[in-house]
């Protein structure tokens, strides 16, 4: 039978890393490279069995890819800290691997937003490659919003990912900073200016796309949450870019 390496990137992930890596246990490898943390993420890694190589922080593509060159088994699953693999989906994953008809698989991915999962937004289905056979995928050199380049075929599981993604209006708040502060300098690396309009007209075009067209309404109040951030983040990241071409 083959087999599969797990692997993962983290920094002060030890409210997730535990239950991340039990769902995961029945792999062959599980590869965790830390960025640093200051908690226990890594202490706890360890003691849940996984090989842990500490690295600076280059982005997230970059930093998949030094995960993807430890990796010595058969087949590959990119795993996030704060995704579960549900034993439907492990069941799934293993008979994709015996038959092994495709060189990569696409999940579907069932995303949480402060304690509801999200079915509209264009949250789900959320196809993301993650399972792919090793030598046939490398993930881009995006900083963020990163993807596996597959060489090859692929085909999709049925069975979601869950992914506990936004816990608390704190946790919203880091990751839209976060998340605008690294797209920005992503955009200003490629070249890409903005000004205040265009921040706002790619704002309020966010929050139509999300509400509105990917059917964030129907998801009631969590949806015009949801397309409220999206809209933030957007804003954020315009300015940033502004503010990084000015200096």
């Amino acid at each position: 039978m083959s087999s599969l390496s797990v692997i993962l990137i983290t920094k002060n992930e030890a409210a997730n890393i535990r239950p991340c890596l039990e769902s995961v246990a029945w792999a062959d490898e599980i590869i965790v490279v830390d960025a640093g943390s200051t908690d226990d993420t890594a202490a706890i890694a360890r003691q849940m069995g996984a090989q842990v190589f500490e690295h600076d922080w280059p982005g997230f593509g970059p930093q998949k890819n030094r995960a993807l060159d430890y990796a010595s088994k058969d087949w590959i699953f990119s795993l996030d800290a704060d995704e579960r693999v549900t034993p439907q989906l492990r069941t799934e994953i293993e008979q994709a691997m015996r038959a092994a008809e495709h060189d990569g698989y696409y999940c579907p991915r069932l995303s949480q937003f402060c304690g509801k999962f999200v079915h509209h937004c264009g949250w789900y289905p959320d196809y993301i490659l993650r399972l792919f056979k090793r030598g046939a995928g490398r993930f881009s050199d995006s900083l963020v919003h990163e993807s596996v380049l597959l060489t090859g075929s692929a085909a999709r599981l049925k069975n979601p990912l869950l992914h506990y993604s936004y816990l608390t209006a704190d946790d919203v708040e880091r990751k839209v900073e976060h998340y605008s502060s690294a797209a920005a300098q992503q955009m200003f690396q490629a070249g890409k200016r903005s000004n205040l309009a265009g921040a706002l007209l790619s704002a309020g075009w966010a929050f139509v796309r999300t509400y509105v067209l990917r059917l964030g309404v129907l998801d009631g109040i969590i949806g015009w949450r949801i397309a409220n951030m999206n809209a933030r983040t957007t804003y954020l990241k315009y300015r940033k870019l502004t503010s990084l071409a000015s200096q």
